[in-house]
């Protein structure tokens, strides 16, 4: 049976840096940032790739049927039991759709939903301050900021109830979080 972790977080939590690292110190443990994937299939220059650059273009949500397609082939091909996804629900629709999926699929369970926790002022700080991209500036980021505070409450509760939500700080050094998010995953596996 394959185990997921999911890592939520502000624009500039560090999310897919977290993620990334405890991945690179773990050889039994795949990670993938949702963000990533899609903005791999944009770069690939397909039709879907086009599509979904319409969405990341202007910080919205790309539909859910592409999302959830995208993160289950990444799942189901991944090199290993545990996987990390970060950035990944960011709507109650994404929430229930993979909730559904989950439900559905023996073979994959959700270990734990992992928030990591920053302020507005240091999330909008690390966004514009590493402008890796298009989507890297001020209007895009409110946008962003806007999309992921929105159903925020509602994610965390629905996650409170299965007992599956654990908070992080992201405020401190990133060896700190990292630190703190690597025990508690191996305490879940």
């Amino acid at each position: 049976m394959k185990k997921l972790f999911l890592i939520i977080g502000a624009p500039g939590s560090g999310k897919t840096t977290d993620a990334q690292l405890i991945a690179e110190q773990n050889e039994k443990i795949t990670h993938y940032s949702a963000g990533e994937m899609l903005r791999a299939e944009v770069a690939s220059g397909s039709n879907l790739g086009s599509e979904i650059n319409n969405y990341i273009s202007k910080g919205l949500i790309v539909p859910i049927k592409i999302a959830i397609e995208t993160i289950v082939n990444a799942i189901k091909n991944a090199p290993t039991d545990i996987i990390i996804i970060d950035g990944y629900p960011r709507s109650i629709e994404q929430l229930n759709a993979l909730d559904e999926y989950l439900s559905q699929d023996s073979s994959l369970e959700l270990i734990s939903v992992i928030e990591v926790r920053v302020s507005e002022d240091t999330a909008r700080e690390r966004v514009l301050g590493r402008a890796r991209g298009a989507d890297d500036n001020t209007e895009i980021f409110d946008n962003r900021m806007k999309v992921y505070a929105e159903p925020l409450a509602d994610m965390q509760t629905f996650y409170k109830a299965k007992n599956l939500l654990h908070v992080i700080s992201g405020e401190g050094s990133i060896e700190t979080i990292v630190s703190e998010m690597e025990s508690f995953i191996k305490s879940k596996i």
